[in-house]
């Protein structure tokens, strides 16, 4: 199974239905910031969008994980320019209101990547089961450690609920090793504070065995760090999640020894075709599960 490739039951019933890209149709993606995660989800929506006449795909982007202000501009952006449905990645639950205008305008809203609790104006839900993503990495890590053995954990955006999920999911993947979480710290999802906060981790505990970070981009950043404490990559296992962001290149190195991976392809895809079934009164599913998969050494050929 190819990464950029992977096309489940939801997307193929949608693409056979030409009724509904009968007619014109303009629609928003709204994704969170630019890495390549969500550069390839835009850019198979955009795909998609070619190859059923009728959709015009209008697309933005917030600067960072934490641009809020920028989100809710191209919300509002989007409402502007008379968008019928609203494909986004929501960066933060206080993006919430300005949602809310969009679908009091009778925009179809469907939330990909990740959910905002609470809030029920979404059509749908397009996602990886992040839960279900921490759980994978955290039974690869089961495999690896023993009951007293110490770890950290890169967080990515405290408090968005998919990343605090993969945390979550990776603790209970861990089953009964009972392993003693050492340190934890917020990354915002860069390469940056994956650097600084892996040094800092590292200087107060020189005898840790894993790493665990939440979102790709800080990967490379914990990697550099590894290397400049002169840590050898059999010293301290490292797991991500996203399999982005130079994840995979740290994987065929050494330096990293699996990733969760998503198929953000396939979440640009159903993404798309989720709204366009929306606008057309056609039902859809309120949850839709895009999958996730580990990659490791062995099998990662099947994610390039």
């Amino acid at each position: 199974m190819k990464l950029q490739f992977f096309m489940g039951p939801a997307l193929v019933a949608v693409m056979a239905n030409p009724a509904a890209a009968a007619e014109s149709v303009k629609i928003g993606l709204i994704t969170k910031f630019p890495v390549p995660f969500y550069s390839t989800m835009e850019e198979a929506a955009k795909k998609y969008a070619a190859d059923h006449p009728g959709i015009e795909l209008v697309t933005g982007q917030g600067q960072s994980a934490t641009d809020i202000e920028g989100q809710i501009a191209l919300i509002e952006s989007m409402v502007t320019q008379g968008v019928k449905g609203l494909a986004i990645t929501p960066v933060d639950p206080t993006v919430a209101p300005a949602l809310d205008k969009a679908v009091a305008a009778g925009i179809k809203v469907v939330l990909v990547d990740n959910s905002i609790p609470g809030w029920k104006g979404q059509t749908a839900l397009v996602s990886t089961n992040n839960l279900n993503g921490g759980k994978i990495a955290g039974e690869f890590l089961k495999t690896k450690l023993k009951d007293g053995d110490k770890i950290a954990i890169l967080e990515g955006v405290p408090g968005v609920p998919a990343l605090d999920e993969r945390v979550t999911g990776m603790m209970e993947g861990l089953g009964d090793v009972k392993v003693d979480v050492v340190a934890k710290g917020a990354t915002n999802c860069t390469l940056e504070l994956g650097t600084s906060v892996t040094e800092d981790i590292l200087t107060a505990n020189p005898d840790l065995k894993a790493i665990y970070a939440a979102c790709g981009p800080p990967i490379p950043g914990a990697v550099k760090s590894l290397a400049n404490a002169n840590i050898a990559n059999d010293e301290i296992i490292l797991v991500g999640f996203d399999a982005c962001c130079g994840e995979l290149e740290a994987i065929k190195a050494g330096t990293e020894d699996a990733s969760v991976a998503q198929f953000p392809a396939k979440m640009g895809e159903l993404g798309i075709a989720t709204v366009v079934k929306a606008i057309h009164g056609d039902p859809v599913d309120a949850n839709v599960d895009t999958g996730a998969g580990l990659v490791t050494p062995e099998n990662i050929e099947d994610f390039e």
